[in-house]
């Protein structure tokens, strides 16, 4: 047990590492090959947040472990709404630029009633077993391709160009932190499917409820970390907006080449979390237009906290 928490652990640094690594690299090369700053932000900075969620998934698919492939993304969507947003609200108010609320807000929570309506093959077809099925994936591919021209023309309509900070490494060095960015991702999604399962045995749960505590929890960091530190500076636009696209990506984007790599099973208990997906949704876009302006206050990230507590709590027990 010890042996395999060791190895969890171990995996979410590997993972982390290989992400930062592999972000820091690319844009690294593309800018000195002359890529515009927005297209690095929208290509290789947003693919890197979401590499963790994306190799564990591609992994966990790979190896049967579906139940995992999906709650990876329910959760990872669930913390950073109940629980990312909810903390960042509580240090400071959350306020919502107009794109954000009617039209990122609203598309995440369409992402999360996709889920549902591509899950429910039992009520809406008839079908003996609910399954995402690859023709299902590939659809979702698409609805990320039309999200990412769209994240495309809006910074190219914003104006001029932003130049975005890249660490500057000679082409040798790049290729070379690429290549280990590459194999930290590969190690550490490797360790935390296999290590996570184990776990999962040991102590009796399911690997869906692992997937949707602590493996969801573990990928996500990386996206609480920056709104954390994005909200102590009071940028809280790139606070919510990190949780919003990255619930885009989580569905559109990894649940899609999940479900293209290998049709996934639907488990019958998934349903609930599938539910309280599109609640956190839901009650992020009503929480936009209570109170005074469009924003989270402190006392709805409170609600957010609490309502994260109870669901987990509620998982375990």
């Amino acid at each position: 047990m010890l042996v395999n928490i060791l190895l969890l652990l171990g995996g979410f640094v590997a993972l982390i590492f290989g992400a930062n690594a592999l972000v820091d690299a690319a844009s690294s090369l593309a800018a000195r090959w002359g890529v515009p700053s927005i297209v690095i932000g929208l290509t290789i900075v947003a693919f890197g947040t979401s590499a963790p969620e994306l190799v564990v998934n591609v992994f966990a698919a790979t190896s049967g472990s579906t139940d995992m492939v999906l709650g990876n993304v329910l959760g990872s969507n669930i913390f950073n709404v109940l629980g990312i947003l909810g903390i960042s609200a509580l240090i400071y108010p959350l306020t919502v630029k107009s794109n954000t609320t009617w039209i990122e807000i609203p598309l995440s929570l369409l992402a999360a009633i996709c889920v549902f309506v591509v899950a429910s093959d039992v009520v809406l077809d008839g079908a003996t077993t609910n399954l995402i099925s690859r023709s299902e994936g590939i659809v979702l591919l698409l609805f990320f391709l039309i999200f990412l021209v769209y994240n495309l023309v809006v910074a190219k309509s914003g104006g001029a160009d932003e130049e975005m900070e890249t660490k500057e490494y000679s082409v040798g060095k790049g290729i070379l932190f690429i290549i280990l960015g590459l194999a930290g991702l590969i190690l550490g999604g490797r360790l935390i499917v296999t290590s996570a399962v184990s776990i999962a045995e040991v102590i009796g749960l399911s690997e869906r409820v692992i997937g949707l505590t602590v493996v969801s929890i573990g990928t996500s960091l990386p996206e609480l970390a920056t709104s954390i530190i994005a909200v102590r500076k009071k940028n809280v636009d790139i606070a919510i907006g990190n949780v919003v696209g990255s619930n885009i990506f989580n569905i559109f984007l990894i649940l899609g080449v999940s479900g293209t790599i290998v049709p996934l099973t639907i488990n019958p208990d998934s349903f609930f979390d599938i539910l309280v997906n599109i609640v956190a949704g839901l009650l992020l876009f009503i929480f936009v237009f209570t109170g005074r302006g469009r924003k989270v206050e402190r006392w709805e990230g409170a609600v957010f906290v609490i309502a994260y507590i109870a669901y987990v709590t509620y998982l375990i027990m």
